[in-house]
């Protein structure tokens, strides 16, 4: 055997999965083994590193949407946080505890194409949310580096090859590999709040020294706004714009499967899971509604309004000005790093969403390249995607808000819709009535937020529209595979089938209409005319009826039946007529060890209609389509089942 060449040997490690990825972040129905689990704690850091990061750049963007208002309108952000999203996603993680989150909630509800479409559209908006985290953050770090004043001669205008640097260093570990992420997570999380709570500590006792500073904001404030009524209608009227400050819930939904829970915990009722999940998403929730309001109110107080804008020394980095502005130059240099190490972390976790929620769908629907199924060859595209958008945005953080917080604010819209029709579901009327409250905020937020900033819907467009055209073309591509994962024969089929181990098995397809006598009776005397079967041959009807054509593997169970007294049936439920003819035969063959054969009539139409009927709901052209399916998953004709045509 020739040893591999330098590109076989390339392509074999491209397409090779990452099994440490496998473990961070299993598929839908990966069991994780007991000794993996972590305890809850550990697991919000890894959710942490994104939620906790935005403080990073979430008081620099609220004082320019809400300027003195800001510390009001991040209160409001604050209620909404604890009093709509918490209670939202506390029930998602109840009514999905395995990390599918609320789209597969919303899945459950539609089916056939309609709901494929509706899936697809929420992963744009989900894709949305995680790549504009990846180079909103990467776009953070870059500015907390080259502002940093030990470095800012050297980097000074070079941010937007900073972002592509810490982007680039991002998908190379991919490549690599993704360790012991939470490990990491916990390390990340702990400094950097600790650093925080000095920062804000440090910046209450400045302005308990300096009360001035809160009456010029007070009498400011005043003389804007007149009175507390109209500040809370312009706080509310900002608010659409501060929704970054949400970001972080669905990813604490997506990390449930890595909570250890309780040993008596089962995959159909993981209580302990749930239980722990829930008090996640409450601490990461409490813990950053107190960091917003502390750092909105003493950053709008303590730092002048020229710098939150941009080209500003605080544009993007509030909380590092006031670290260098109060704490010296070596303590901000490190606050810096913290800073910029979980920011771009946070775009790690980002990725790894990207590669867990993706395969948890798209395989299932057949919407999948052969290649996504392994990590690195996405990880590249993720990566060059990401290239992409940081140069449409030109790494500026306050462009790309917009994007992030319609990305952010669909899914949240989309689980409170869903948990409002699982309480609904439910018969809980009060529950019902308050979740149905709670989704009017939030599509009325995303409504004003795309109105106002429409270039968060249109990256959404694009993503959308990027992930249903592969989406159709991968379809396309891959609808001659054999899909389907397995065949079940019940009792009666089985002895239908184990008859012929000493003589090739003759099926007719027929497509079940009345399945009076006479259908079985006059499709049986045209089939033996059209393929001058002799009369003493037996043959055997074979009907499938299509269920959900949209759908792409299933296992197929085989009923056997006998009717009218005379005609042997196997009927068979799929979502592609010719796919399940073509496994029922590939099964035949490998019970008895003959060759089966299968008898069609021609179809009458258009042969593209056909295929169209084919591709979008499991029938048209069968015959033709069948000897296909049984080509590409059996290349030895001598063992191929036969297919005859009349």
């Amino acid at each position: 055997m020739a040893p591999p060449t330098r590109g076989t040997r390339f392509r074999a490690w491209m397409l090779e999965g990452l099994s440490d990825m496998a473990k961070q972040h299993p598929g839908p129905h990966a069991q994780a083994p007991e000794h993996e689990g972590q305890s809850w704690w550990r697991v919000m850091c890894l959710t942490g590193v994104d939620y906790f990061s935005t403080l990073g750049y979430q008081p620099g963007i609220a004082a320019l949407a809400a300027g003195l208002l800001s510390p009001v309108a991040t209160i409001v952000l604050v209620i909404v946080t604890l009093l709509g999203a918490l209670p939202v996603y506390r029930r998602v993680a109840r009514e999905s505890p395995h990390g599918e989150g609320s789209i597969a909630m919303l899945e459950r509800l539609l089916s056939f194409w309609q709901g494929k479409l509706f899936v697809l559209t929420l992963l744009g908006f989900a894709a949305t949310d995680f790549m504009i985290t990846i180079t909103l953050s990467a776009a953070d770090g870059a500015a907390h580096l080259v502002e940093n004043p030990h470095v800012h001669s050297a980097l000074s205008g070079k941010q937007m090859l900073v972002t592509l640097v810490l982007i680039a260093l991002l998908g190379a570990v991919f490549l690599r590999g993704f360790g012991e992420a939470i490990g990491v997570a916990v390390v990340l999380v702990a400094v950097y709040l600790a650093l925080n709570v000095v920062v804000v500590a440090n910046g209450l006792w400045h302005v308990l020294k300096s009360p001035h500073v809160v009456t010029d904001w007070s009498d400011a404030l005043t003389a804007e706004h007149g009175n507390v009524i109209a500040m809370v209608g312009v706080a509310l009227t900002v608010f659409p714009k501060l929704a970054l400050g949400l970001s972080g819930f669905e990813t604490g939904v997506a990390v449930m499967p890595h909570i250890k829970g309780e040993p008596d915990d089962t995959e159909a009722d993981p209580v302990g899971r749930i239980r722990d999940a829930r008090k996640l998403l409450t601490t990461a929730a409490v813990i950053m509604s107190v960091f917003l309001i502390a750092t909105s109110f003493i950053t709008t107080v303590l730092i002048p309004a020229d710098a939150f804008k941009t080209g500003g020394q605080a544009n993007g980095r509030a909380l590092a000005y006031l670290a260098h502005e109060y704490l010296g130059s070596s303590f901000g240099t490190v606050y810096d790093l913290s800073t910029i190490a979980i920011l771009w972390f946070a775009g790690a976790s980002a990725m790894a969403g990207m590669l867990n929620l993706m395969p948890r769908y798209l395989p299932r629907y057949g919407m999948a390249p052969h290649w996504a199924r392994a990590v690195r060859p996405l990880v590249i595209v993720l990566t060059l995607i990401a290239f992409l958008v940081t140069w449409i945005f030109n790494a500026n953080v306050d462009a790309q808000g917009g994007a992030y917080a319609t990305g952010v604010l669909v899914l949240i819209s989309s689980a409170a819709i869903a948990v409002t029709i699982a309480a609904h579901k439910a018969e809980q009327r009060r529950w019902t009535v308050g979740f149905a409250v709670i989704s009017g905020v939030f599509l009325y937020t995303t409504a004003v937020n795309i109105a106002e900033r429409p270039d968060g819907v249109k990256i959404g467009a694009c993503f959308i529209g990027g992930i249903v055209l592969v989406s159709f073309l991968s379809r396309l591509k891959r609808s001659f595979e054999l899909r389907v994962t397995g065949v079940a024969l019940d009792e009666t089929a089985e002895r239908f089938v184990r008859d012929y181990t000493h003589r090739p098995l003759r099926l007719i397809a027929n497509e079940p209409n009345s399945r009076d006598l006479a259908e079985y009776r006059d499709k049986l005397r045209q089939i033996r005319a059209d393929n001058d079967i002799p009369a003493e041959d037996d043959l055997v009807f074979v009907e499938v009826t299509v269920l959900d054509p949209s759908d792409f593997e299933a296992e197929l169970t085989v009923h056997g039946e006998v009717l009218h007294d005379r005609y042997r049936v196997l009927a068979l439920q799929s979502s592609s007529v010719p796919n399940a003819l073509a496994a029922l035969l590939l099964q035949v063959r490998d019970l008895t060890g003959q060759q089966p054969h299968i008898y069609f009539e021609w179809t009458e139409g258009n042969p593209f209609a056909q295929f169209l009927r084919f591709f979008l709901f499991g029938q048209g052209e069968i015959a033709p389509v069948t000897r296909e399916v049984l080509r590409e998953a059996e290349p030895d004709r001598r063992r191929r089942p036969a297919v005859h045509v009349g």
